[in-house]
C-alpha cells in the first residue's frame, strides 16, 4: 500500500507518480558510473601528458553543489572532481544526509552561499541534483545578489509528490522517526503542512531578470516525473539518464559544465544527441 505522508498538493493535476516498474530503469546507473570511471581514467591520462602549467584557466563564477534526497555532498564529488579539471572552483553545501525539513536546508543553503559570495566577492553559480536543485531555485528566487545561475538535475519543481513509491516510504519512515524522537529528520509538516506549502511556493516562485537557469530531465527518470522537471522559466536539456545516474553520468557533467560556461549564458546549450537524448 502506498503511504499518504505526502501532501496531495505536492502532486498538481497534470503529474503522477511514476508507475511501480518505473524504478527499472534505474539500473542504467551501473552503466553511467561505468561510462565515468572510464572517462575518468581517461581523463587523468590525458592531464599527465599536459605541460606543467598549462593547466585550464579558472572560471571566474564559485560553483556550489547541493546533492538530492537522502543524498550528501559525497554524491556530487564525482561531478565536482570533473568540473574542478576544467578550472571551475567548486564548494560543497555541508550537507551529510539530505533528509531533514526542506525549509531550513534552505537557510543552512543560503547561509552557505553567504559565505563563499563574501569570500570570492561575486555571486555564485548553483547546481543542485533532484531535491537539491529544487532548494537552489528557492534560494535564487529569494536572493538574487546571492546567485548568478541554477541548473538543476531531476528536480521536480512543478510537483515535488510526483516521485516513486519508492521513495515515498522513505519520506514516510523519516517521518515515523522524527515522530519517535529522532530529530533532524523531515517532520509530517514538512510534507504536508504549512512547512510543505512554503517550501512548494518558495521553489516556483518568480525568478529575478539575470540569473541564468538550466533545467536538466531525462525521460529514462524512474524516480520522479520527468515532466515535472521542466520548468517553464529554464532552458530545458533533455539526456538519457538514470535519476540516480545523472550525480556523475559524464555527458550530464559536460551539460553542467556548458551550462555553468560564461560563453553559454543567455544562449542554447548545445547536446550531443547521440550521447544524452
Amino acid at each position: 500500500m502506498t503511504p499518504r505522508t505526502v501532501a496531495p498538493f505536492l502532486t498538481p493535476e497534470g503529474f503522477a507518480q511514476p508507475a511501480v516498474g518505473a524504478v527499472l530503469r534505474e539500473g542504467s546507473v551501473l552503466l553511467e558510473g561505468g561510462r565515468y570511471a572510464v572517462h575518468a581514467l581517461s581523463s587523468r591520462g590525458a592531464r599527465r601528458r599536459v605541460p606543467l602549467g598549462s593547466r585550464p584557466a579558472r572560471v571566474a563564477d564559485p560553483v556550489l553543489l547541493v546533492p538530492g534526497f537522502l543524498a550528501g555532498d559525497s554524491s556530487l564529488q564525482p561531478m565536482s572532481r570533473a568540473l574542478r579539471h576544467q578550472g571551475f572552483r567548486t564548494y560543497r553545501a555541508d550537507i551529510r544526509a539530505n533528509v531533514g525539513c526542506t525549509l531550513a536546508a534552505a537557510a543552512q543553503l543560503e547561509e552557505r552561499l553567504e559565505e563563499i559570495a563574501q569570500r570570492r566577492g561575486t555571486r555564485v553559480r548553483v547546481v543542485g541534483h533532484s531535491l537539491g536543485g529544487m532548494l537552489a531555485r528557492g534560494v535564487a528566487a529569494r536572493r538574487p545578489d546571492l546567485v548568478a545561475g541554477i541548473v538543476t538535475m531531476g528536480s521536480p519543481v512543478l510537483a515535488p509528490g510526483a516521485h516513486h513509491v519508492s521513495l515515498a516510504r522513505s519520506v514516510d519512515l523519516l517521518v515515523r522517526l522524527n515522530r519517535a524522537g529522532m530529530r533532524g529528520l523531515m517532520a509530517a509538516d514538512c510534507v504536508a503542512g504549512r512547512c510543505a506549502q512554503e517550501s512548494f511556493d518558495q521553489a516556483r516562485a518568480a525568478l529575478p531578470d539575470g540569473i541564468d537557469f538550466t533545467a536538466i530531465y531525462s525521460r529514462r527518470d524512474g524516480i520522479v516525473d520527468w515532466r515535472a522537471c521542466v520548468d517553464p522559466l529554464a532552458r530545458a536539456v533533455e539526456v538519457r539518464c538514470s535519476h540516480v545516474g545523472m550525480a556523475f553520468d559524464p555527458a550530464v557533467i559536460a551539460l553542467v559544465a556548458a551550462a555553468l560556461s560564461p560563453a553559454a549564458r543567455g544562449s542554447v546549450v548545445e547536446v550531443d544527441r547521440g550521447e544524452t537524448a
